[in-house]
């Protein structure tokens, strides 16, 4: 099943689950529009429930704590294609949010990760905050998206964190070695 569709199923069901049908007007339809729309009625003043990604732009415009707050739920309760989660899956930091908690991964194909013991110790050892990769989905949403703009960004990324990445590209050839 798509993710979208996922989606839409599951925030189908909590609504059901949590007795908000009456309370809140579920919109669906295409998620950029759909996250435009909620910008532009916060912009308004009006209130708006929303379902978004981390990292994602939305969260260098709408800061949590501040300008919106992270929903939790009572308790885990998913659509029957997502049964096998558990509390664990939908929990971060003590908290439930009812969705599975998505963590950002680097993936290679084994043959090239063999072929490059530096890349891939590397892969291991560097961490870009969330903060950061929310900022560079707002510059590629407002149209740096080109292969170029990406490689420049990524090059002012290296630049504005020279002394993480050095350290972890001199450890990572140390044990290459």
């Amino acid at each position: 099943m798509h993710s979208w569709l996922v989606l839409r199923v599951s925030i189908n069901h909590h609504l059901k689950t949590y007795g908000l049908e009456d309370t809140v007007e579920h919109n669906q339809g295409q998620y950029e529009i759909l996250l435009a729309d909620a910008m532009s009625r916060y912009k308004q003043g009006k209130s708006i429930i929303y379902y978004a990604y981390d990292p994602h732009w939305i969260s260098t415009q709408l800061k949590r704590n501040k300008d919106v707050v992270w929903l939790e739920v009572p308790f885990t309760s998913l659509p029957k294609e997502m049964r096998n989660l558990t509390e664990k899956d939908t929990s971060l930091d003590g908290k439930n949010f009812g969705f599975p908690i998505i963590q950002q991964r680097i993936v290679a194909n084994k043959k090239f990760l063999e072929a490059n013991p530096v890349a891939r110790k590397w892969f291991e050892l560097v961490q870009i905050p969330v903060a950061d990769m929310s900022a560079e989905s707002l510059r590629i949403k407002e149209v740096e998206d080109k292969e170029e703009d990406i490689f420049r960004h990524a090059q002012e990324w290296v630049k504005n964190n020279q002394e993480k990445y050095n350290s972890c590209l001199e450890i990572a050839r140390q044990a290459a070695n």
